[in-house]
C-alpha cells in the first residue's frame, strides 16, 4: 500500500482514526467532513500557551506497509510523516487486534521525552484517556504504541456537523475536565488538548488522547501547563456551544471570531446558548477578554473547573421525540342544548324552554296505578325475605359477634413477602473497550438457574483488568420497573463486584456508564448486594471490578449465577 506524505498534518492528533487525505474538509464516506492541515494553526489560534523548539532536521524511519516491529506489530498504513516521526496503524499479531504506533528515529532531538512520556501515560491507566500499550527503543528507532479506536470520532468531525446539544456539550467538559484533573493530581499534562484530541465513542463516552505524548513529540512545554489545559477546556466547550473558535484564527474547521471584537460570551454568538455553559466556558478561558465580562471568578486549574461544574444544575437528556396528541377543545354546553356550543366560551346563551307537552287525565290515572302496583310487590317480597331469613338469626347473630371480635382485634400489617423477581433479559456491558464487547453468546447462562454453567469475561494481565478498563458487567432487565430489595451473585473465584441501578424513570436500556448509580457492593464468592434502601428500577448493573485468577498466570470472571428478590 502507498505511503501517504501529508507535511501539514497533526499525526498524533489523528492517530486512531481512519487515514486521511491532504485534501482539506474532504468529507468521509458518511458524510462526516474532516480537516487534516489542522497542524498548520498556530499555538496563539490553538490556545495552547505552549512553545515548540526549532524543528529537527531528522529524516523519517524509511518504512513500509507490512515491516513489523517487535516480531508482533505489523504497520499496515502510514497515516502521516512530520518533522521527523511517523504515524501508522498497526496490527498487533499477538493479540489481534488495530493499534496505532507513532515511530521516530532514536537519534531525534526529542526521543528522550517522547519516551518518558508515553511511559509516564501509560502509569497513569486512566480509561478515560487513549492508553499507551508499549514504549520501546529498538533497532534506531523509538516507537510508541497506543490504542486504535475505530468507532470513535473526533470532535473536530461531531462540530463540522454543527453544535452540540446542552447535555452532549454538558457530558463532554464533564469528563474531560474530570479526566485532566485526575491527571495533573499524576503530575502529567496535555498542553494539546483540542478538538481533534476529543473522542466520543459509540457508547457516547469521551476519551482523550496523545496524554503527555502529543506535547513531547512537538516539543512543546509550558510554565503554566494547568491553566493551559483548563483554557483549552474552555476553548472545547466553546467551539460546542457556538461552532466558532474562540480566537480569531481560524482553527479545526471553525470559524474564528470577528478580529478586533474580542472574546465575546457563547450565548452572545448564537441565540439558544444554555446560559449556565455559556458561563462555564467564559470562566475556563481565562485570559483578559474573558475576566473582563464576567463576575465569576476565572477557573484556572482542572480542579477548579471541575468544582465549578459540579455546582451547576445537572443537565438533563433531551426527552425522547413523539407526536403530542390533539390539544383537548374545551366545550361549554348550556342547560337544554346538549350538543350544540355556546357562541362564545363563557357567555351565557339566552335559551327559549318550550312548554311541557299536554297529558290527559287518563294517562295520569294509568301512570299512577302502575306505580302503585309496583309499591305493593316490592313490600310482599320484602316481608316474604325477612320470614325467610329469620331462621337463621341465630347463625347470623353469632356469625357478626364474630366478625366483630376478628374486627375489634386489628393487628399490625406484616411486611411484604420477599419474592423472586425474574430477569427477563440480560447482555454483556463493556462501554470503555474498542469493541463494546464481552463474551455475549454466553451471557445467559448467569441467571439460568444453574450454577454448573456460567458468563465469564475475557482474560487479562491482572485483577484489575491489565488497568486496561475500571471494569465490566452484565445489565440485567426486570421486565418492568420493579422495588428491587437485593441482588444476590454467585463467582467463581472471590470477586470484587457493585450493584448499579439505572433510574425508573429510564425509557430505555441506558447505554452510558454514568446512568447506573452505585446502591451496593461486594466481595467473595457468593455475595449479597442489598441496597441502603429498596429501590425502583427496570434496570440492574452487575459491575466487576476485580477479577480471580485463573490459575495459569491470568485473571477472569465468571459469575454462575444471579437472584433478585423484592
Amino acid at each position: 500500500m502507498a505511503e501517504r506524505s501529508t507535511a501539514a498534518v497533526d499525526v498524533a492528533d489523528n492517530s486512531g482514526e481512519q487515514p486521511l487525505t491532504a485534501k482539506a474538509d474532504q468529507s468521509t464516506a458518511d458524510g462526516v467532513a474532516k480537516n487534516p492541515e489542522r497542524d498548520t494553526d498556530s499555538d496563539e489560534a490553538v490556545g495552547s500557551g505552549g512553545t515548540d523548539d526549532s524543528r529537527q532536521q531528522v529524516s523519517p524511519p524509511e518504512l513500509h506497509s507490512g515491516h513489523k516491529l517487535a516480531r508482533r506489530y505489523r504497520l499496515e498504513e502510514c497515516v502521516t510523516r512530520l518533522d521527523g516521526f511517523s504515524s501508522w496503524r498497526a496490527v498487533d499479531e499477538k493479540l489481534r487486534r488495530a493499534v496505532g504506533v507513532h515511530i521516530l528515529p532514536a537519534k531525534h532531538a526529542r526521543a528522550r521525552s517522547v519516551l518518558a512520556a508515553a511511559r509516564s501515560s501509560a502509569l497513569l491507566g486512566d480509561p478515560r484517556f487513549v492508553q499507551v500499550l508499549d514504549a520501546v527503543e529498538e533497532d534506531d528507532l523509538v516507537y510508541v504504541v497506543h490504542e486504535w479506536l475505530p468507532d470513535a470520532t473526533e470532535l473536530t468531525a461531531l462540530l463540522a456537523l454543527g453544535p452540540l446539544e446542552p447535555h452532549d456539550a454538558y457530558q463532554m467538559v464533564s469528563q474531560v475536565a474530570s479526566a485532566m484533573a485526575a491527571a495533573h493530581r499524576e503530575g502529567l499534562a496535555h498542553l494539546r488538548v483540542n478538538p481533534n484530541a476529543v473522542l466520543r465513542t459509540s457508547s457516547g463516552q469521551w476519551r482523550i488522547r496523545g496524554l503527555a505524548v502529543n506535547a513531547a513529540l512537538r516539543g512543546i512545554s509550558s510554565d503554566t501547563p494547568q491553566r493551559t489545559d483548563t483554557e483549552a477546556i474552555g476553548a472545547l466547550l466553546y467551539a460546542a456551544l457556538t461552532q466558532r473558535w474562540p480566537y480569531e484564527s481560524d482553527a479545526y474547521g471553525l470559524s474564528g471570531l470577528p478580529k478586533g471584537v474580542g472574546l465575546i460570551a457563547p450565548d452572545q454568538v448564537r441565540a439558544g446558548v444554555h446560559r449556565g455553559l455559556s458561563e462555564l466556558a467564559m470562566r475556563a478561558l481565562a485570559n483578559d477578554g474573558a475576566t473582563a465580562s464576567r463576575h465569576e471568578a476565572a477557573c484556572t486549574t482542572p480542579e477548579e473547573l471541575v468544582k465549578a461544574i459540579g455546582e451547576m444544575p445537572r443537565i438533563r437528556p433531551p426527552e425522547s421525540a413523539f407526536t403530542a396528541p390533539p390539544e383537548y377543545q374545551r366545550t361549554t354546553y348550556q342547560q337544554g342544548t346538549y350538543g350544540r356550543p355556546a357562541p362564545h366560551p363563557g357567555v351565557t346563551q339566552p335559551i327559549t324552554t318550550p312548554p311541557p307537552p299536554l297529558q290527559s287525565r287518563t294517562g295520569k290515572a294509568l301512570k299512577w296505578a302502575v306505580s302503585a302496583l309496583l309499591i305493593a310487590a316490592l313490600g310482599l317480597g320484602s316481608w316474604q325475605l325477612a320470614d325467610a331469613l329469620m331462621g337463621q338469626s341465630g347463625k347470623s347473630d353469632d356469625t357478626n359477634k364474630s366478625q366483630q371480635t376478628n374486627d375489634g382485634d386489628k393487628s399490625p400489617k406484616k411486611p411484604a413477602p420477599i419474592k423472586p423477581i425474574a430477569v427477563q433479559g440480560a447482555r454483556d456491558f463493556d462501554p470503555f473497550s474498542e469493541d463494546h464487547s464481552e463474551k455475549p453468546a454466553d451471557v445467559g447462562k448467569a441467571y439460568d438457574n444453574s450454577p454448573s454453567t456460567y458468563w465469564q469475561t475475557d482474560f487479562y494481565r491482572s485483577p484489575e483488568f491489565g488497568n486496561l478498563k475500571p471494569g465490566v458487567g452484565i445489565i440485567l432487565d426486570l421486565g418492568k420497573v420493579q422495588q428491587v430489595g437485593k441482588a444476590t451473585v454467585t463467582f467463581l473465584g472471590e470477586t470484587s463486584v457493585e450493584l448499579r441501578t439505572a433510574g425508573a424513570d429510564a425509557g430505555s436500556e441506558p447505554t452510558l456508564f454514568d446512568a447506573y448509580t452505585k446502591v451496593a457492593s461486594g466481595s467473595g464468592t457468593t455475595v449479597v448486594l442489598k441496597p441502603g434502601k429498596p429501590v425502583n428500577t427496570r434496570y440492574l448493573l452487575v459491575w466487576l471490578t476485580k477479577l480471580p485468577s485463573d490459575g495459569a498466570g491470568q485473571w477472569r470472571g465468571r459469575v454462575a449465577d444471579v437472584k433478585v428478590t423484592s
